[in-house]
């Protein structure tokens, strides 16, 4: 119900906001553009794409997934056959048990969500989306009422979509790109504020399913991660930006490929037919590939709306008025775009900080704030509308309201970071 509404008030609002315009303001064409305008219109002064080409990219989005959700649920499979994921699961049960209580011990989901957090944590977002949505399916076998969202699915999406990553190497590539005297300048504020912003979804899930987490076992679980990204973080300081990039890569890419071996290398130790168990979990792949479709063409269509109409203009606008009449410093909110769009789009995220580099500098104050966003959380949205999709979750309950207040903690952390570090 509460994603049904939040839908429907995004399309209510961008409407009545680009009418506005068009019949008191004179963008006699406004409407035009959000149905369908393409960003790569040169005569679209919005440069945004209107609903019928947001379609066509929600579609195609989803068919890109197919090929990787193939491959990694196959694998997955294999991995499952061969006893991996429940080796895995015993591994971190004993915390997971504590932040899960309704998950019985050993049961895969628990496998299933460590590879996604892990997969995440280094910055893969191709890995994690599949781990990720064969988790919300283990997940849902032990739900009881199919179409309302498990406290365990909550708690799930929540930690996933806080984003905790080590190298927000995207970010750091684009400001390259564009000339940063230091493009790695932002990567201590990002992995404070993921970590932060983790912290604060699993604290307030916890609230909200009254789980004590002051236990042993979850405050040791915490300071040992405190202290290994502590470690990285004291190792990574001491690279360069080609550095940064290197180690990156073998770190991330290399445990991929090592996952592959030790999950092929366990199909065989167990004597199972691996390429049977890849087709077979491959298959599901697609399929879910193409369950998640409708889910991602309503919310990508209503933000696009929000996008043409206007309406981030205008709360922009008011936001910084508002901070100018008090006498604030107004300098945080020429990066807010970033953060306000995020939750709602990655790549629309990602043109607004590239666009905020090429406004003020990629050394300015805002350019660097807007870099601290766009690697500091997921995509709320869209891990809503495919994660619960992928399962026909109706009801998500408060799983919005609990993202969108761990979303709201990172964005207070990244604008402090920004005046600590820059400002």
């Amino acid at each position: 119900m509460a994603l049904s509404r939040i839908w429907s008030a995004f399309i209510i609002v961008a409407i009545v906001v680009a009418s506005i315009k068009c019949f008191f303001f004179g963008q006699s064409d406004i409407f035009n553009w959000m149905v369908i305008g393409k960003a790569d219109d040169p005569a679209n002064p919005l440069k945004l794409d209107g609903i019928i080409q947001t379609c066509w990219v929600s579609v195609e989005l989803c068919l890109k997934l197919i090929g990787i959700l193939a491959l990694f649920m196959g694998l997955m499979s294999i991995a499952e056959k061969a006893g991996g994921i429940r080796l895995l699961s015993r591994i971190v049960g004993p915390f997971f048990s504590k932040l899960f209580p309704d998950i019985p011990k050993g049961h895969p989901s628990m496998g299933h969500m460590i590879m996604n957090f892990s997969a995440n944590l280094l910055g893969l977002d191709n890995a994690a989306t599949p781990f990720g949505l064969k988790a919300m399916e283990s997940l849902q076998e032990l739900n009881p009422s199919k179409d309302v969202a498990s406290n365990a699915q909550i708690m799930f999406l929540c930690l996933h979509a806080a984003g905790l990553n080590l190298i927000p190497v995207s970010v750091i590539a684009i400001r390259a790109s564009q000339n940063a005297s230091n493009p790695t300048d932002i990567f201590i504020p990002c992995l404070i504020v993921t970590f932060m912003g983790t912290l604060a979804a699993m604290l307030i899930v916890s609230f909200k399913q009254k789980i004590n987490i002051l236990q042993p076992i979850i405050i040791t679980w915490v300071l040992c991660l405190s202290v290994v990204i502590a470690l990285l973080v004291l190792y990574i300081t001491s690279l360069n930006a080609d550095g940064i990039k290197s180690f990156s890569g073998l770190l991330s890419n290399g445990l991929i490929l090592l996952i592959f071996l030790l999950i092929v290398l366990g199909g065989l130790y167990k004597k199972i037919d691996v390429f049977d168990a890849f087709i077979e979990g491959a298959k599901s792949g697609f399929d879910t590939a193409i369950k998640i479709i409708p889910y991602l063409v309503g919310m990508l269509v209503a933000i696009s709306l929000l996008r043409t109409s206007g309406t981030f203009d205008v709360v922009i606008s008011g936001i910084k008025n508002g901070f100018a009449y008090l006498g604030a410093d107004t300098r945080f909110v020429e990066g807010l775009p970033t953060a306000l769009i995020r939750p709602l789009s990655g790549g629309a995220a990602r043109g607004m900080m590239v666009s905020t580099m090429q406004t003020y500098g990629p050394d300015s104050f805002a350019s660097r704030l807007s870099g601290i966003f766009q690697g500091a959380s997921d995509t709320t949205f869209y891990v809503i509308a495919v994660y619960f999709g992928s399962v026909n979750i109706k009801n998500t309950r408060y799983a919005i309201g609990a993202m969108l207040l761990a979303d709201l903690v990172g964005v207070i952390t990244a604008i402090l970071l920004a005046y600590l570090f820059f400002g």
